[in-house]
């Protein structure tokens, strides 16, 4: 079992626990905006260290962001298996035809 598919299945084990069991129980407790938020939060943080050129400090923001990604698709069902699925559906199609086939 990959690092990836481990902290899935921890944050899945998370869900319901009591909020003061573990950060993830805590996040996921104050519901799927807030974990959209802290997502969010991540992200921004991962892009200045990208702008910023440090590899270090963006693989350690990098983690945060799968991390938080992952959290905040439990608090909406969407489990690391769904999203695998479609990254497996989207294989061998070119981005941009991928892209233009979306509704609008």
């Amino acid at each position: 079992m990959s690092a990836l598919a481990r902290l899935a299945a921890t944050i899945a084990a998370r869900q319901g626990a009591a909020p003061d069991s573990s950060w993830t129980a805590k996040l996921l407790a104050k519901g799927p905006e807030k974990c959209a938020e802290k997502f969010g939060e991540e992200a921004i943080e991962a892009v200045i260290e990208a702008v910023k050129g440090d590899p270090a400090r963006l693989t350690s923001e990098a983690a945060d962001v799968i991390y938080h990604l992952l959290v905040m698709c439990a608090a909406r069902g969407v489990t690391l298996a769904d999203i695998e699925a479609e990254l497996a559906r989207r294989e061998g199609i070119s981005g941009l035809a991928e892209k233009a086939a979306r509704q609008p």
